[in-house]
């Protein structure tokens, strides 16, 4: 097959001027047929009874990276683990804040 031979393309990763890092302790997801919506935020407990989260950014996926991405996460907390130990998921008080 003459598809089989042919030479992956040169990826170039670049950098939009809007480009921006954040860190969030946060995630939503919201799925429906065409998509996932990953909703991403900063979770804020100031007293026992009272959570916010301020989100800050959403970012929607196609099925297909939707897969992709859970496949990559999945290698990557695998490889972490074997490194650095099990990461635990403590509870938290008032629900589960690990979405």
């Amino acid at each position: 097959m003459e598809y089989m031979n042919q030479q992956q393309p040169r990826i170039q990763l670049e950098r939009n001027a809007d480009y921006r890092e954040g860190y969030a302790n946060s995630v939503q997801i919201r799925v429906n047929l065409w998509d996932f919506f990953l909703l991403f935020g900063l979770v804020n407990q100031s007293s026992p009874d009272q959570v916010s989260i301020q989100n800050f950014q959403g970012i929607y996926l196609s099925p297909q990276q939707a897969k992709a991405l859970l496949n990559v996460l999945q290698q990557n907390v695998t490889q972490y683990e074997a490194a650095f130990g099990d990461i635990k998921l403590e509870p938290q008080s008032g629900g589960n804040l690990v979405q």
